[in-house]
């Protein structure tokens, strides 16, 4: 399946403006064969517009959805997008996943905040695997931060996904989490990883782009530079059956000797 990583930070306080860019994208996208895009971490809103996040925040079936689950449709193609999810008075930080028929095949909340901006504006969420399927794919949904850390991604490993769908909003100086860090979280769990990321500055964030799609061999199959960027490649099953077969990371785990994993220090 043909996969579209939309690297921007699109305009930061307009959800209007935000769906049109999410607009002509997903037309470029489709033209080029996409049948998946993904934006970044809180693309409909911004990151850094403080008090904007929650009185833009919408539930996952609101205004929002409905008119991406529509460009969805009039280009033909599944969209994943990063949004505040509005649930009574908490506010998440979300990812939903929109056929391209416009079925809401899945949302994931973060489970991993990063730093004092996130934690006094979101709720945690405490779903770690959220997947569906889509193109014989099975999709896996994750944010930013999450990706950090091993255990996560390796639940999903072993969830069977295929391809971990990750916005993000990674900023500097961690760009190091973009070149290296990504690719071996795809290697070690045998899957496919799209780390799509916010560009330029924001705020008081200076994200740095690099977004990637990551193979099960660790290697950059599309990377994107350090400004707005829409960059495509292809995640192969066969490619992924055969990586799988010949790397035994999976199969030569011992859980027995992990249990400690799980006990705070």
């Amino acid at each position: 399946m043909r996969t579209a990583l939309l690297q921007s930070s699109g305009r930061p306080g307009s959800v209007a403006e935000n769906l049109k860019v999410l607009d002509a994208a997903a037309g470029r996208a489709a033209e080029a064969g996409a049948g998946l895009l993904v934006t970044s971490e809180m693309f409909l809103t911004g990151y850094a517009i403080g008090d904007g996040v929650a009185r833009l925040a919408e539930p996952a079936d609101g205004e929002a959805a409905d008119a991406v689950a529509e460009l969805a449709c009039r280009h033909g193609l599944a969209v994943a997008y990063g949004y505040p999810e509005r649930v009574a008075e908490a506010v998440f930080n979300s990812v939903q996943l929109i056929s391209a028929d416009g079925t809401r095949l899945a949302g994931y909340r973060k489970t991993h905040l990063f730093g004092p901006f996130e934690r006094e504006v979101f709720i945690p969420g405490d779903e770690p695997v959220v997947q569906a399927e889509l193109g014989g794919l099975r999709i896996g949904l994750m944010i930013c931060y999450d990706v950090e850390f091993p255990e996560n991604v390796r639940a999903h490993a072993l969830a069977g996904t295929d391809l971990l769908v990750v916005p993000t909003a990674q900023m500097h100086p961690f760009q190091f989490v973009a070149e290296s860090l990504v690719p071996v979280r795809a290697f070690e769990n045998q899957l496919y990883v799209a780390y799509v990321n916010r560009a330029g500055q924001e705020g008081d964030f200076e994200f740095v782009g690099l977004s990637v799609l990551a193979g099960p061999d660790g290697t950059a199959r599309a990377r994107a530079g350090r400004g707005e960027d829409l960059v495509l490649a292809d995640v192969d099953p066969a490619v992924l059956a055969a990586s799988r077969a010949a790397n035994p990371y999976l199969s030569d785990r011992r859980p027995g000797l992990y249990g400690s994993l799980g006990i705070p220090g």
